[in-house]
């Protein structure tokens, strides 16, 4: 007979004096292989402490509040001399009948395809959510506020995803470094002059640890009040019931109802390049900031490069930066990208355009960098040589690996999963949400699918039915727009008003030395209605929640003009781009139309 087994603290790693934050088992409880024992909390996840065997709790060792390091014990378990019921398949007479509905069908809790988890599973829930990024983690917390018995599996050490811990966050804390950095350089022209910053890269990418720090562990005090079960490691579906874990401690199988999938996506990396080359960066390597090159480039003009190559020219580096298309940051108007254009080509050592990077490779301490032109002639030269090179050229998701296909779960040829307005899937019990089910990869866009997700999961009435998402460019200036393009208005000949405000002729923007930027509008020339609006300037990313929330309330440019905007302030550009368009603005003269 098998003697009674203590099971203690597993290897955490640098961690010790850990806090209990929870016992999850009594003396006499039957445990399976898998059951979590115990939860600890370090200052960088939770983690839950599995039984290695099935048997029944002889006695707990440790209490709420106790701090434990490895090697500490905390549960006896006694073996059991036969295997449990509880272990046993399902049968089919055991089993709820499979269910089947029409998908967007309001209000309809998502039905199950074919036979429900089996118990024997080491853990069971309502909904699994894959992914612990914004779209992610929101999931999991509305679900868990509508009731439903929640866990949340992550393959990274701490919650937030690519957004909050190499994306979004930190670069934003280095976006405002640079922004700093330059306006004081710039108050020089005004008779403020400071001296040249010097710059302590280690305690710099301390503070913006810290920043992602805060918002992380913020995120694990949350899903603990909301009783949201965190498993750390790696998440496939193996089944189109089951989730298989690859954590630190084994294989765990989650057995779940329903399952909301956030996996979201990964940097693309261009074959035939050294990527295994430290020299050769995706924008993770590049906010580890380790060194300043002195030469940098950039290949790919879109938002994730330009917001990189601010950081590194207000750091000091010479920047350049490659685009294959005919302008910066495709899909934005042209008009929008003019005054950020006109400002870094006077900042960056060069700005190519219509340019391919046939080639990189190791020269020395650099890379050499060979480039095909098209369109009009160059004087620039064929190849270069840079310290570092960037490679932004967009991130592709991630459904290729998380086994979707053993879920039944439809992947298109671009690798996005699709969904309906409700969020689900081909699978109607699998819901899919963020990057991976496709443009536009924003976080902003992710939480609010997350919500829907979840609101379906638990039966309420709910569809991802948003007239506007925003976009923003956090450069210097920054770039925003939300709504129909002007672009695309004229792609589809839709009939429309314009305006655009000058940032000239805006008080607060002369106030602050910014006056290059713009504010535009566009309302449907017959239902009057705002269809999109563009922002350049300071602070644009602020600004155009306003102009979103407009299209979202169906607003006009009258209820926009006789909104009171406080003043100076540059919010005011949309209200008196709006009054130019109503005929009603004073600020300006324009020439009244003829009616």
């Amino acid at each position: 007979m098998t003697n009674p087994l203590t099971i203690s603290v597993p290897d955490i790693g640098d961690f010790s004096n850990v806090p209990v934050i929870d016992v999850l088992v009594s003396p006499g409880d039957r445990v399976d292989i898998e059951t979590p024992l115990i939860t600890l909390e370090s200052d960088k996840a939770t983690m839950d402490v599995p039984s290695p065997r099935a048997g029944t709790v002889e006695s707990v060792l440790v209490k709420v509040g106790d701090t434990v390091s490895e090697g500490a014990p905390l549960v006896i378990v006694a073996p059991e001399a036969a295997p449990s019921p509880r272990s046993a398949p399902e049968t089919a007479a055991d089993a709820p009948a499979s269910h089947s509905g029409k998908p967007d069908t309001l209000g309809a809790p998502a039905p199950f395809a074919g036979a429900p988890p089996a118990r024997s599973a080491g853990i069971e829930a309502e909904v699994v959510v894959l992914g612990a990024g914004p779209g992610g983690y929101t999931a999991a917390f509305r679900a868990a506020d509508l009731g439903l018995r929640t866990v949340l599996v992550e393959r990274y050490p701490t919650l937030g995803g690519v957004c909050l811990n190499v994306g979004c966050i930190p670069s934003k804390a280095l976006l405002h470094t640079a922004w700093i950095i330059d306006a004081a350089e710039a108050m020089g022209t005004h008779g403020v002059e400071f001296e040249a910053p010097s710059i302590d890269l280690a305690k710099l990418a301390g503070w913006k640890n810290e920043v992602v720090g805060r918002l992380t562990t913020g995120l694990a005090g949350l899903a603990r009040q909301r009783n949201v079960r965190v498993v750390q490691g790696v998440g496939t579906f193996s089944s189109p019931h089951r989730l298989s874990v690859a954590t630190s401690g084994g294989a765990t199988e989650i057995a779940f109802e329903r399952a909301i999938v956030a996996a979201g996506s990964q940097a693309v990396e261009i074959p035939g390049f050294p990527n295994d080359d430290p020299r050769l960066m995706d924008s993770t390597d590049a906010l580890v900031l380790d060194e300043v090159p002195r030469r940098l480039l950039v290949i790919g003009g879109g938002i994730i490069g330009l917001e990189m190559a601010t950081v590194y020219a207000a750091l000091g580096s010479r920047v350049n930066v490659v685009e294959l298309m005919d302008g910066l940051i495709p899909g934005c108007d042209r008009d929008l990208v003019k005054p950020l254009e006109q400002r870094i080509r006077n900042i960056y050592e060069s700005i190519r355009l219509s340019t391919r990077v046939t080639d990189i490779s190791p020269d020395g301490p650099g890379l050499r960098v060979s480039f095909d032109a098209a369109g009009e002639p160059t004087s620039a030269p064929a190849a270069e040589t840079f310290d570092r090179v960037l490679v932004a050229v967009g991130r592709r998701p991630n459904s290729d690996r998380i086994g979707v296909e053993n879920a039944g779960v439809h992947v298109d040829e671009r690798g996005f999963i699709p969904v309906d307005r409700q969020q689900r899937t081909n699978v109607e019990h699998i819901f899919a949400i963020g990057d991976i089910v496709g443009h536009p990869m924003l976080a902003h866009k992710a939480t609010h699918e997350g919500k829907v997700a979840a609101e379906v999961c638990a039966g309420h009435k709910s569809s991802f039915d948003a007239l506007s998402i925003p976009s923003v460019a956090y450069t210097d200036p920054e770039v925003a727009w939300t709504g129909l393009t002007e672009t695309e208005a004229r792609e589809r000949g839709v009939e429309f008003d314009k305006a655009t405000f000058p940032w000239a002729a805006s008080g607060r923007a002369l106030g602050i030395g910014r006056r290059e930027g713009l504010t535009k509008v566009l309302f449907d020339r017959y239902t009057g209605r705002l269809l999109g609006a563009g922002i350049v300037g300071s602070h644009a990313g602020d600004l155009i929640a306003e102009a979103t929330l407009a299209i979202e309330m169906g607003a006009d440019a009258r209820d926009i003009g006789l909104t009171i905007h406080p003043h100076p302030t540059l919010s005011e550009t949309f209200n008196f781009a709006a009054e130019m368009v109503d005929g009603t603005i004073t600020d300006l003269y324009v020439p009244r139309r003829g009616k």
